[in-house]
């Protein structure tokens, strides 16, 4: 599994988890039916305390994202209803958005320096993304 932390966020540990797992499921990433590993696991991977994978897991299993079956393992629950895949995915965006915005602050960016940094980078993006060039 793809989970890369910052410890050097302002964003717990715990929140990083649960917000990189609902983004590699709202983008198709993570699929229903698919094993995550186990906490232990995880947090040896991640060189982390297993109880802040615990904590994390435990989120995302009280929202219905995954499930955790004794014995079995800890699964993506089917697809969400659009509505609920919706706020997935917005909420991914806003976590990026915050993650973005809070490492601009660690690199000595203020506010409006980030925002023109990104208005930038979303400019060039459009003029490389736009739909008449993919059609």
């Amino acid at each position: 599994m793809n989970i890369q932390l910052d410890f050097r966020s302002e964003i717990a540990l715990t929140n990083q988890i649960v917000e990189q797992i609902q983004h590699q499921l709202a983008s198709g990433l993570l699929k229903p039916g698919d094993q995550l590993p186990t906490v232990r696991a995880l947090a040896t991977e991640l060189r982390i305390n297993f109880n802040t994978v615990a904590r994390a897991y435990r989120i995302l299993d009280e929202v219905g994202i995954i499930s955790t079956q004794q014995g079995r393992g800890t699964f993506i629950l089917e697809q969400p209803p659009p509505a609920v895949n919706e706020h997935l995915r917005r909420e991914s965006l806003q976590n990026l958005a915050r993650r973005y915005l809070s490492e601009a602050r660690r690199l000595g960016f203020d506010h409006p320096q980030s925002l023109l940094i990104f208005q930038e980078a979303a400019e060039t993006w459009q003029a490389t993304d736009s739909p008449s060039e993919t059609e």
